[in-house]
């Protein structure tokens, strides 16, 4: 029996997915290459990753404020992309915002007296009562409680900042944070009551010499200054630089009134489809896991949308979990569009095993409950694996999409070729579970071109809007220089290589490169793609997507043994075949 899935989202095109600098080093530059005669009508759409506004860490998703992003972005460019019938994608980063927004650093300011003290989450205000404080002054929960935490860093998640007042206050920081210790002069030194002209160079020179081998502060030997220790340690602290993305108090009126003035700004930019970007991570209880906590998750979801609908925005929230739990489920029953993070796991094992089971399992899947969805193959982030586990809930497990083995399998083939690996932790930093493993798609399909189209075709022929990173159109390679500069989160910085103008006209005398846009530009502008899927029974090295809209049809038949395939397809009665 045929199972039949009708897309019904906002737009069914191809959605190209990039940062503003990208391509050049700015949004007009990639504009430029959407005018290109090669790209005539290959996108829809665009996803512009959030250095858009302005930002200052993990590359834009610590948002400073929503404003344009002036070194990068014109309303030139936002005009041009109109023109051009391009819609636009952007992200709101629900769970927090940058130390330097106006909110934190007023609160940073005023401290206690700020208008923005509940705005964010002050760590030993939420956990009163349900706690022990440590030395340090920081609350630590009950292990009932804490035990149930889901963390995406080793520690707490905390980041202490200093108060006017001279005290250190810890606030909610689930995810990136940096502290820099600024060098400091005689001059910052001057209030320290007794402490002479001499000393005071001493001491700087003890400290900038400490600062620049990265030793700890605590220990540099004062000497015979050692009185003035206290005083002179507070003195640097306070001249330290913070990056960090800071929580928000979702109970705070205030936040949700920030919410109302970012989507209004948002759709006066053209946006039309907005990521909810860690939204899962909003919600916060005592005694939940604060991801995904229920009911509060829903409630604020609905409050979202409702703010969502007044400026005709369509919600695409953002979650990443074992699909065990089903949580892809229930948040496509709600009505709302749901990324298809299974599908990057499921391309590598169906090429690497030459098996189309898992993978067409998964798209009856979409067919039946019709879920609507955006799908992709590399993006910004890594390749997600922990997504395909399945999951014990209530002492009864629930399958995942592959088994634990296969998984590994999928780990295993990626790292052998040049891929990082992210992972998840518990409180006390014990590595819990890998999360992703980053690469670029080519490169975790060993830079063989051939499964590199066979998998473009297979993703634009699976039911969703094809979401398409800009590098994997130009089978971009591991970038290993810039993750191993890149710090803590360099790893995602494998995958994020900048492409010159000279780059994409280069690439663009590639077969890979061409054949690719060529198969975007079919699924791009094909009626067929507006109607229903078809998925006949053949045998598991082959794979046949057939789609039908009145007398339109595109279908694509696969030969997993040699990673061949054949595109087939009637337009206006006009029939052709392509065959790669």
């Amino acid at each position: 029996m045929k199972q039949k899935h009708t897309n019904t989202g906002l737009i069914n095109g191809v959605m190209l997915n990039a940062y503003p600098d990208s391509i050049g080093s700015k949004l007009s530059d990639t504009i430029a290459m959407l005018k290109l005669p090669e790209f005539k009508d290959t996108f829809s759409l665009f996803y512009v990753l959030p250095t858009f506004f302005n930002s200052d860490l993990d590359r834009g998703f610590s948002i400073i404020d929503y404003g344009l992003n002036k070194e990068l972005v014109s309303q030139n460019d936002l005009d041009t992309l109109e023109a051009l019938g391009v819609l636009l994608k952007f992200d709101i980063v629900l769970n927090h915002l940058s130390v330097a927004s106006p909110q934190f650093k007023d609160l940073l300011k005023y401290g206690n007296n700020s208008e923005y003290k509940d705005f964010f989450i002050n760590w030993n205000h939420f956990w009163d009562g349900y706690g022990e404080m440590n030395e340090d002054g920081i609350i630590i929960p009950e292990p009932q409680y804490l035990n149930k935490l889901f963390m995406r860093k080793s520690g707490l998640p905390i980041l202490k900042v200093p108060f006017p007042d001279g005290s250190e206050q810890p606030y909610w920081n689930t995810f990136y944070q940096e502290i820099t210790n600024n060098k400091i002069t005689i001059n910052d030194l001057k209030n320290v009551e007794g402490l002479t002209l001499d000393g005071a160079e001493l001491i700087c020179k003890k400290i900038n010499s400490a600062i620049d081998s990265a030793k700890p502060l605590a220990e540099i030997e004062f000497g015979d200054l050692n009185v003035f220790r206290t005083e002179i340690l507070q003195n640097v602290k306070q001249k330290r630089s913070y990056l960090g993305q800071m929580d928000v108090n979702a109970k705070s009126p205030m936040v949700w009134d920030f919410y109302e003035e970012t989507l209004a700004k948002l759709a006066g930019y053209g946006c039309k489809i907005l990521r909810l970007d860690a939204f899962a991570y909003l919600h916060k209880e005592v005694g939940q896991s604060n991801f995904f906590n229920i009911p509060g998750t829903w409630d604020y979801l609905e409050r979202i949308r409702r703010i969502a609908d007044k400026h005709q925005l369509t919600l695409l929230p953002e979650i990443h979990a074992e699909y065990g739990v089903h949580l892809h489920d229930e948040v496509a029953q709600e009505g709302y569009q749901i990324y298809d993070f299974f599908l990057p796991g499921l391309m590598i094992h169906t090429l690497e095993t030459k098996s189309g089971t898992a993978i067409k399992k998964w798209a009856q899947e979409i067919i039946k409950k019709n879920y609507k969805t955006v799908n992709m193959l590399g993006c910004h982030d890594g390749i997600p694996v922990l997504d395909l586990k399945g999951k014990t809930l209530n002492g009864s497990y629930h399958e995942g999409l592959l088994e634990d083995k296969d998984i590994e399998a999928i780990m295993d083939v990626v790292m052998a070729r040049g891929g990082r690996v992210k992972n998840l932790y518990d409180p006390s930093g014990k590595k819990i579970s890998y999360y992703q493993v980053n690469a670029t798609f080519f490169s975790a399909l060993g830079e063989d071109p051939k499964k590199l189209l066979l998998a473009r075709a297979i993703q634009l022929f699976m039911p969703g809007i094809p979401q398409i990173w800009y590098l994997d159109i130009f089978a971009g390679k591991n970038n290993y220089e810039a993750a191993d500069q890149g710090g803590s989160g360099g790893h995602k910085e494998i995958n994020r290589t900048t492409l010159s103008l000279e780059d994409i006209q280069e690439g663009l005398k590639q077969d890979v490169v061409l054949n690719q846009l060529e198969i975007i530009r079919l699924r791009n502008t094909l009626n067929a793609f507006n109607g229903s899927l078809d998925l006949p029974n053949v045998s598991d090295d082959q794979l046949v997507f057939s789609w039908t809209h009145g007398e339109d049809k595109a279908q694509l038949e696969v030969q997993l043994k040699d990673f061949s395939f054949k595109i087939s397809y009637t337009e206006k009665a006009v029939s052709k075949i392509l065959n790669f």
